[in-house]
């Protein structure tokens, strides 16, 4: 039985910070996840809208869809983390938003985390004897978790999907996509 099919829903959360999220990184999952019959579900802190940023510059907003306050990793067959350099680094100071990227991790959840999301794996501790990618700068951070970081354009280890940057998002996607497909 699929993990869809045990919790009983196609939707995959993608948790983000309430600004700072890398666009890109946010709407490109979104649009594979629907265009392959899931349901994105944006989880944020708090109601309203998030702000986008096109690197240093804002873009669009988005609606919340729910609070992290009123989702559970359980709700979902999946998670996904984008980046953004402010997005993961204010998330992760979230008691919250840690207790429910550990706990998907804990649930066995596909969890599929671009660029500087890799904070919040190392945030939550559970990058001990995995491999896997991010945003350059952040190779000592997986390193002093306990994780192997690699170069590569995507990496796979178990149920955690990373990817380095935004040009990596066809690699990321197929990959992500992949991994729920596998339940």
């Amino acid at each position: 039985m699929s993990i869809q099919e045990q919790s009983g829903t196609r939707r995959v959360a993608v948790l983000v910070a309430m600004e700072g999220i890398e666009q890109v990184e946010l709407t490109g999952p979104w649009k594979a996840l629907e265009e392959a019959g899931w349901e994105p579900v944006l989880v944020a802190p708090e109601t309203g809208e998030v702000q986008a940023f096109d690197h240093l510059d804002a873009a669009d907003t988005f609606p919340v869809d729910t609070t992290i306050a009123d989702a559970s990793p359980e709700d979902f067959a999946g998670l996904v983390l984008p980046g953004g350099v402010a997005n993961p680094d204010a998330l992760r100071l979230d008691a919250a938003a840690v207790g429910f990227v550990r706990e998907a991790v804990a649930a066995d959840r596909p969890v599929a985390a671009i660029c500087h999301a890799i904070w919040m794996l190392v945030e939550a501790d559970v990058l001990r004897g995995r491999r896997v990618t991010s945003w350059p700068s952040l190779q000592t951070d997986v390193r002093n978790a306990g994780g192997t970081w690699v170069d590569e354009e995507v990496v796979r280890d178990g149920r955690l999907v990373t990817s380095r940057k935004p040009d990596d998002l066809p690699a990321f996607n197929a990959a992500l996509l992949d991994l729920l497909a596998d339940g």
